[in-house]
């Protein structure tokens, strides 16, 4: 039992798993107020008021993982595509011309030779069309070593790898009883980018069945003791024609209140990872805009200072969804970038155009 009150633990400079577990469970509207509102005084300490864009570009939809929850699985039935590098050269065009900062490169999982030279020729193409000043945001999957050392040296310099949940147990029940799906494999695929030297982002889902606050709070501990530099999450949404799609039913993980409740856990876990870990880059998922209108611009008032608008061209954008109800399909990339404007100017940010917004916490930590 934590006998300390909110006030208290937010102004410790340290902090315990019981205080983690405390907050993640705070219910009074005032209480969650002084911790949004905290989270937001930390961001401004640490960053600043600036949110950077990662223009998103969904390549492949192909993927060798069948992850009990994720509508591109290998078992799912969904029409599979692959971009040409020419799509991809239009789109890091257009980002670049739109003074975007970065682009993030994310698809399926796949680790066979075609795919690792088509992920080659893609970041070629990316710096070649925007004279090197595009950041590149790699989102791939579990790759060798050398793959990850072959992608740094062709000038990626950030990779986003998810670990989902840090609970063993947990894990298992999200994903088949396979190599391919291994917690250990994860972690040590963290590691290893982090060894090349990549600024590494990580992150897990929130509101899983069976997840509790405690589990949470170590996956919190986790990015931590890893000494992670960017953090990408967001509430667990169902998506029709997946294994764990009738468990959430049966456990009523569709209804409006069960649904208001991940989106107010997952703002907890950004106040909370902006408040524990100071520095660190963190986003605003697409995820919480599909089950909260406001979700994007919550996340910002609740610590985060990355936003992720999709350019993925209109026509591949239905075939690359990883939950249901996935906002912003019809969309065409001019949109995208004046609707998160507004958002971003509405909570009172403003917008880094034409800078990488690399993480704070990675440069002081190669610094030292």
């Amino acid at each position: 039992m934590n006998n300390k009150n909110v006030s208290t633990i937010l102004n410790q400079s340290t902090f315990s798993k019981e205080d983690i577990v405390f907050l993640l469970d705070l219910s009074s509207d005032n209480d969650i107020d002084l911790l949004f509102k905290k989270a937001y005084e930390v961001k401004l300490q640490h960053l600043s008021n600036e949110a950077y864009f990662r223009g998103l570009i969904e390549f492949s939809n192909y993927c060798i993982k069948d992850c009990l929850y994720c509508g591109i699985r290998k078992s799912s039935e969904v029409k599979r595509f692959l971009m040409s590098i020419d799509d991809i050269s239009k789109m890091s065009t257009w980002a670049f011309n739109n003074n975007y900062g970065s682009v993030t490169l994310q698809s399926g999982e796949r680790t066979d030779k075609d795919f690792i030279e088509f992920s080659n020729q893609a970041i070629k193409e990316i710096k070649k069309v925007s004279n090197d000043a595009l950041g590149i945001t790699l989102c791939l999957g579990e790759q060798s070593y050398d793959v990850y050392q072959k992608w740094f040296d062709l000038k990626a310099h950030r990779y986003l790898l998810r670990i989902e949940t840090t609970n063993e147990q947990l894990y298992k029940s999200i994903h088949p009883n396979d190599s391919l799906h291994s917690l250990n494999n994860r972690i040590d695929c963290l590691k290893s980018l982090k060894k090349i030297g990549y600024q590494v982002g990580t992150g897990v889902m929130i509101g899983l069945p069976n997840q509790t606050t405690d589990m949470l709070a170590d996956d919190i501990l986790f990015f931590k003791k890893m000494d992670i530099d960017m953090i990408g999450m967001g509430p667990f949404i169902l998506s029709k024609d997946t294994p764990l799609y009738d468990k959430a039913i049966s456990l009523g993980l569709d209804s409006t209140e069960a649904k208001k409740y991940r989106t107010l856990l997952s703002l907890k876990m950004i106040a909370i990872c902006r408040i524990v870990l100071k520095d660190v880059n963190i986003a605003a998922t697409t995820a919480l805009q599909a089950l909260d209108p406001l979700g994007r611009e919550k996340g910002l008032k609740a610590g985060a200072n990355i936003l992720m608008p999709i350019i993925t061209l209109p026509k591949f954008r239905k075939d690359y969804q990883l939950y249901d109800d996935k906002p912003c399909l019809d969309d065409t990339a001019d949109h995208c970038k004046v609707c998160l404007s507004s958002r971003v100017h509405s909570v009172g940010d403003v917008i880094g155009f034409n800078k990488w917004g690399d993480s704070p916490h990675f440069k002081k930590r190669n610094l030292l």
